[in-house]
């Protein structure tokens, strides 16, 4: 079992128990009490608090953070010690000591008072705020060397994602119980997936403001997106690779879908750093182990050509429509690591917008469109009005780029000077500006929007971006990213199941999520 911890943190006295009873109502399986952050730190306060946490009948982790490792007091070591031994006296169910401090006087301290008080459990712990350790296998083994009956904690900054993958190596190969995660923005992953593999606990706040590290998550997050209370060893993994990925609204869409479908899975956003050398790192740390239960995944910015490149320089299989079209952002993995990669986006912006103009396909045929952008979500979209027999016309700031995508297409290309002459019956933004939190951009000038147009923004976030907000004045149709995301998305769906997902389940979390961004 893998317990939720929620830290307790606050000045006073007050503060601690007031959240106490907080963290119990919100799901918290175990209470950390970090006295580090007590302006008036003393045994009698401790043991008072410890008391209060009893009485919600969760289990009580308490430590004393050295300010050297991420605590909030600059307490001495003598003062953090007695801390704990007052804690084991006391009756907590654990106490966290960090193992570089674990030595001498106090080792023998903390030693003797835990074999007068066998029911305390003693936590030895290592962080590095900076990066990765530099041998976390050989650290684990010198922590259980010292004191066999202890449970390492390993916790350390993700530099890039690929760093999480030698902490979710430790918690397959471990011997005992442990604590392994990693912090930051691209560690969250391995914050949700210590339950799948058997980390002993990890870490989610009472809200965004009582966070005790960097990337951890809410108690609300872990539980309501995340769907912490379904996940064991079983739970097969998806997710969104990009950079950004934190606004992608498909975790929410996902996970609703699997709670409505019942299957167990999860959907997290990774987030993929550097371009495509990241990108094929991060593939091969997935396919190089296949203890993970990765099943595939959705992508988007800026990684749709890096997965196509992945899947077809690996020999695996690629639909001939994404090779068409040049981008890939759906990738399957299944039995021996083999990757499929397929686009969803073509048949998802093409039903988005002729739905939403009430036409079929081939009513596309000769209609004057401009395509602004030249990425990946330009080259299925370009792809799809090509097919049906449009006039497009490409529209970006980087010409050779976009000159390239012409030329394998066959349509015109400008620059972004010549919108303002722009004759077309449909304009459609492929670029991510004015996706949020850049809410006030649009990728063209607000006159280019005539009364009688459509526009298509394929940006979902916001729902109404600046671009369509622009063109709704000027008397145009609009047709918003949300119904080219929900489409694609169904697709993706029924590639990785093999069914079809719930689609009210999927629209509503669509439209739920969307009215809060």
């Amino acid at each position: 079992m893998t317990y939720l911890a929620v830290p307790i943190q606050g000045q006073t006295k007050a503060q601690f128990k007031d959240r106490l009873k907080a963290a119990k109502e919100a799901g918290a399986e175990i209470l950390e009490l970090r006295t580090d952050y007590l302006t008036d730190l003393s045994s009698a306060v401790v043991v008072e608090l410890i008391h209060s946490a009893r009485r919600t009948g969760l289990p009580v982790i308490v430590t004393c953070r050295d300010a050297k490792q991420g605590g909030a007091g600059n307490w001495d070591l003598k003062q953090r010690t007695e801390v704990l031994l007052e804690a084991v006296r006391a009756g907590a169910e654990f106490i966290d000591c960090e193992a570089d401090n674990f030595a001498g006087d106090v080792q023998n301290a903390i030693q003797e008072v835990m074999s007068a008080n066998s029911r305390c459990r003693l936590i030895l712990s290592a962080h590095n705020f900076q990066g990765p350790f530099e041998d976390i296998a050989v650290l684990y083994e010198s922590i259980i060397t010292v004191c066999p009956q202890a449970i390492p904690k390993l916790v350390y900054a993700a530099n890039h994602i690929c760093d999480c993958f030698p902490a979710f190596d430790l918690l397959h190969n471990k011997d005992r119980d442990a604590i392994v995660f990693c912090m930051g923005s691209a560690g969250m992953i391995s914050r949700v997936l210590a339950k799948k593999f058997d980390s002993f606990l990890t870490f989610a706040s009472l809200d965004d403001r009582q966070t005790t590290a960097p990337g951890q998550l809410t108690i609300r997050q872990a539980k309501d997106i995340y769907r912490w209370d379904k996940i064991d060893e079983q739970t097969e993994i998806l997710g969104v690779i990009g950079d950004p990925v934190a606004h992608s609204i498909s975790p929410w869409v996902f996970n609703a879908c699997f709670e409505k479908d019942g299957i167990n899975a999860v959907h997290l956003p990774f987030h993929v750093q550097q371009d495509k050398m990241g990108f094929n790192s991060f593939m091969k740390g997935v396919v190089e182990r296949l203890w993970l239960n990765m099943g595939g995944f959705s992508v988007t910015l800026p990684h749709k050509t890096n997965a196509l490149d992945f899947a077809s320089r690996g020999g695996d299989f690629v639909e001939p429509l994404a090779s068409t079209i040049g981008a890939v952002n759906t990738l399957k993995i299944g039995f021996n690591g083999i990757v499929s990669a397929y686009n969803t986006d073509y048949a998802g912006a093409m039903d988005a917008l002729t739905s939403t103009m009430g036409i079929e396909r081939h009513q596309l045929h000769g209609v004057k469109v401009a395509c602004i952008g030249a990425g990946g979500a330009a080259r299925a979209v370009v792809a799809g009005l090509m097919d049906a027999g449009a006039e497009v016309t490409i529209y970006n700031r980087t010409l050779p780029k976009a000159q390239l995508l012409a030329e394998e297409f066959r349509c015109r290309v400008y620059g972004l000077q010549e919108l303002s002459s722009l004759d077309a019956a449909i304009v459609i933004n492929c670029t991510s500006i004015g996706m949020s939190p850049n809410v006030d951009a649009s990728p063209v000038p607000a006159e280019v929007f005539k009364a009688g147009m459509t526009a298509f923004d394929t940006v979902y976030s916001p729902l109404k971006t600046r671009f369509l907000q622009q063109a709704e004045a000027a008397g145009a149709a609009i047709v918003t990213g949300a119904e080219m995301f929900i489409r694609q998305a169904m697709a993706q769906y029924r590639i990785f199941f093999g069914k079809e997902p719930d689609e009210p389940t999927m629209r509503k979390t669509v439209s739920d999520r969307l009215g809060q961004v």
